[in-house]
């Protein structure tokens, strides 16, 4: 899961950090995620905690300094830079659900969307388009197609969903009822 660890969100992002977190926990999925405490990931956590559920967290040392470690999560790994976080969280995820987040954020999902297309995992990447966050995103992407930066088989690399069960039936195949 990749999200923002932004202190000054309006609180609605929260609530849905916290809606994923209980529905990863309720359906036994793992959450892999940054390790921060802070705002939607630390949110994230704790929900999945609370309700029973496993996190793996991996936040480089340097971060240490700006954001608090979640050390009462079911592993907790201090990793020595940013690029090998990125490296472990790929690696021990089936899937990313992309809430809405910074700069960071994005970094982390631009990568995986590129080694999706160049054919390095198929794994499943959702966006959560939480209040409309990544409309924005999905103009650029369409002008990214309309302008031929990208080829049209290439329209189905990730998914944005409108909300947070949305995003868990796409992940899981599951019917709308």
């Amino acid at each position: 899961m990749y999200c923002s660890a932004s202190v000054k969100i309006d609180p609605l992002y929260l609530d849905a950090a916290r809606e994923v977190g209980e529905e990863l926990a309720r359906r036994q999925l793992t959450m892999i995620y940054g390790g921060s405490t802070r705002s939607m990931m630390g949110a994230a956590a704790e929900a999945v905690m609370t309700h029973g559920g496993r996190v793996i967290g991996f936040i480089p040392k340097h971060l240490k300094k700006i954001e608090v470690p979640k050390d009462d999560i079911t592993e907790l790994h201090l990793v020595d830079t940013s690029h090998i976080r990125k490296h472990l969280m790929f690696e021990h995820s089936d899937a990313f659900f992309i809430l809405p987040g910074g700069f960071g954020t994005l970094d982390e999902t631009f990568e995986i969307i590129a080694r999706k297309d160049l054919k390095l995992h198929e794994k499943p990447i959702i966006f959560i388009n939480v209040n409309g966050y990544w409309d924005a995103l999905s103009v650029m992407v369409k002008n990214i197609f309309d302008q031929n930066f990208a080829r049209s088989e290439d329209k189905d690399l990730f998914q944005i969903v409108s909300s947070v069960s949305e995003a868990f039936q796409v992940l899981l195949g599951e019917k709308n009822d």
